[in-house]
């Protein structure tokens, strides 16, 4: 009898690549090509090709622990590990208010679950407290977008409007290593007449690929996106019209990037000034041009500036809202668009409305059954939070994340974490933030379970469940509803996914992510929706519909502002933004600059693909990648371990000699713990706006050390 195939999608990055999944009779699992999936075609990398290696139950978690009198995590039954959570939980909340109870999401969990866990700091513990992972991914993309267009969707447009494009300006990100399959949209734009610009101080597999590769110091792109603007400027390209019917403030941010000129912004990028001209002229020349940002000029203490003068490039030459044109984000996380749309963010509720707006409040409790006065503020930000840990914040809930080895200033935060008086955690593998708390609970993973996620595009997605989880795990959904009713709650937690979803479209109604159009039986259908996409107001109301049901169809929104842009009136707003240093700029102590990111065989924090023999054969550890004048000074040769020290620690990794990086700086990949966790060096700097760490730039000095 043949195995029955299901058509799903990798549980990694924000491409969310189509697969298939076929049980095999030895109880493993089968990856194979999904060819109708538009966002990759089949294609897979290594992570996706082996991600069901995760599945097999030597692996994963497979009961719950707790900690012994000893101080040894243990077995124990689901009630006792449960019954311990919500005592430890309930103790806190009792002693010392319901602020001393935190919460801590991750971007891989689904909407479903990103809505229950909000929910459920909101309505069962009384929380503020609650923040997730995705706050390091792209909150200053977040922040800028909604400051210029009304609305944050990672991408306005769906991937395949790239080729199609005259000009793409991709800025920090090398998406040959961190989504692979996506590689393809921009070997197509070449293809098809267009140029690749890409900027990143590495010159990495993304970096081979550009028709032009520029190379700032890390931390100078805002300055380098303000004398790109000047030269626009200057050279008499700005889009006249455009900028007079649909932007607001040009006169502002006009003048503040006429204060960086081609000559100071060399100075401070070691850009030069022909290759800034050239930019501008491959840039403004086509009838269509693109912007893409990701972490590298949105992980810094400037990024939503930072990103704000790349639109505000956009906007001055008429490239948002226009066909095949407009700025985007390449958000990372499998799930980091969806996650902070539904209320795991700390100032947020569903449908991406605010948790300080009172019609905001008002509606939501109206969904939830509870009074809006009942509701808390915003709370803190996800360093902010893991900060307070062990101080303001007792005992803290934490489900698919691992914050000692991805946190900046991780050793910090990892005793942070260890004075808690009380720590639960919901995952998959025992992380090494697992492994720190008093219960640990083992969840179903994506195979394991039906839930929707929502790609980089904005298009919302399902999930579908493909094999039967092992004997002993339970979902997240069911760890919330089993705690709720521990802790006083007996409904409004169920357990069913797309019941959760049907909630879900009704709280999110309305909003700026407004998901109400979208059910189960389209997504089943359909190739994922792009969001907003509303339905009439009495289809999404309490019984009004039968579950999975929608009447008035709406087709869903791939492209937004093409009409006008989600500000009051329609008009995109202009920012005026000028160049700052990064927080610690290098020095006589510390004269090198550390910036960080992945490599291809593994992501995040490393928690899942470090289990992956396949994966970890392709990258078995930390390096430090330098050039070879810096490997010169410091006596290294290819191999050698290598200290690098900051002001918060020190890292020892061998050393990878190339040219392919900046002589004045140093790249670190950020997947591993122990003495090659890079994130102990870096620096906790906060954007003012977004809260997002300064993960890419911080001041180190290097040190040889001797081989053991």
């Amino acid at each position: 009898m043949q195995s029955t195939v299901t058509p799903t999608h990798c549980p990694y990055c924000a491409l969310q690549c189509g697969m298939n999944l076929t049980p095999a009779p030895d109880g493993t699992v089968e990856v194979s090509e999904r060819t109708d999936f538009p966002v990759n075609r089949g294609a897979l990398c290594g992570k996706g090709r082996t991600s069901a290696a995760v599945l097999a139950s030597n692996v994963r978690l497979t009961s719950p622990l707790v900690r012994d009198e000893g101080g040894t995590l243990v077995p124990a039954s689901w009630d006792e590990a449960l019954d311990r959570i919500a005592a430890g939980l309930g103790r806190t909340r009792a002693e010392y208010g319901p602020d001393a109870v935190g919460v801590f999401g991750g971007g891989g969990l689904t909407n479903e679950k990103a809505y229950t866990l909000g929910k459920f700091a909101r309505v069962v513990l009384g929380t503020s407290q609650i923040d997730y992972n995705g706050r390091f991914c792209m909150s200053s993309a977040a922040a800028a977008g909604i400051k210029a267009f009304g609305v944050d969707r990672g991408l306005p447009f769906p991937l395949e409007d790239i080729p199609k494009s005259g000009c793409v300006i991709l800025v920090g990100s090398n998406l040959a290593e961190t989504m692979p399959p996506s590689l393809r949209f921009f070997t197509e734009l070449k293809e098809n007449g267009g140029t690749l610009i890409v900027i990143d101080p590495r010159r990495t597999k993304t970096a081979e690929q550009a028709d032009l590769h520029l190379a700032p110091r890390p931390g100078t792109d805002l300055a380098l996106a303000l004398g790109l603007l000047h030269l626009v400027i200057a050279e008499g390209r700005v889009d006249e019209e455009y900028v007079r019917e649909r932007t607001a403030g040009w006169e502002d941010a006009r003048a503040a990037a006429m204060a960086h000129w081609p000559e100071y912004v060399e100075r401070i990028t070691g850009v030069s000034v022909p290759q800034l001209r050239e930019t501008v002229r491959l840039f403004c020349e086509p009838e269509s041009a693109m912007v893409l940002t990701a972490r590298g000029p949105e992980q810094q203490s400037k990024g939503t500036d930072t990103v704000g003068a790349w639109i505000n490039l956009c906007l001055a030459t008429g490239r948002a809202g226009r066909p095949l044109s407009g700025y985007g984000c390449l958000t990372g996380q499998g799930n980091g668009q969806g996650g902070r749309e539904h209320g795991q963010k700390a100032d947020q509720l569903p449908g991406y409305r605010k948790l300080d707006d009172p019609a905001a409040r008002a509606h939501v409790a109206e969904v939830w059954g509870v009074d809006p006065d009942s509701l808390p503020g915003p709370g803190r930000s996800a360093y902010e939070l893991l900060d307070a840990l062990g101080t303001d914040i007792r005992s803290l809930l934490l489900m698919a994340s691992n914050p000692v080895v991805s946190a900046p200033r991780a050793a910090h935060i990892e005793e942070r974490i260890r004075s808690l008086d009380f720590l639960a955690v919901c995952d998959v593998v025992l992380s090494e933030t697992a492994a720190l708390a008093d219960v640990v609970l083992p969840v179903t993973q994506w195979a394991e379970e039906t839930g929707t996620t929502t790609n980089l595009e904005g298009r919302v997605l399902l999930r579908r469940r493909a094999i039967t989880p092992p004997e002993g795990i339970r979902s997240d959904l069911e760890v919330m509803h089993e705690l709720a009713a521990r802790l006083g709650v007996e409904k409004g937690f169920p357990t069913d996914p797309e019941e959760v979803f049907e909630e879900l479209r009704r709280a999110s109604a309305g909003g700026a992510a407004d998901y109400s159009g979208i059910t189960y039986r389209r997504l089943a259908e359909e190739n994922g929706v792009f969001w907003p996409c509303p339905a009439e107001a009495a289809d999404v109301s309490e019984g009004a519909v039968p579950a999975g049901e929608a009447p008035a169809v709406h087709p869903g929104t791939p492209r937004l502002f093409l009409d006008r842009f989600a500000t009051p009136d329609g008009r995109a707003r202009f920012v005026p933004v000028s160049h700052r240093a990064i927080a610690e700029e290098p020095d006589d102590e510390y004269p090198v600059l550390l910036t960080t990111g992945r490599v291809v065989a593994q992501y995040q924090s490393g928690a899942q693909t470090r289990r992956v023999a396949e994966l970890n054969a392709a990258a078995p550890g930390p390096f430090v990648e330098l050039h070879p004048r810096l490997a010169a000074r410091l006596g290294a040769a290819e191999g050698d371990p290598v200290a690098v020290v900051s002001r918060r620690g020190r890292a020892v990794a061998p050393a990878r000699i190339t040219n392919a990086i900046r002589p004045d700086t140093v790249f670190m990949p950020f997947h591993w713990p122990g003495e090659g966790r890079a994130n102990t060096l870096t620096n906790p700097a906060l954007d003012p706006t977004s809260r997002m760490p300064e993960f890419k730039a911080c001041a180190v000095r290097l040190e040889a050390v001797s081989s053991p």
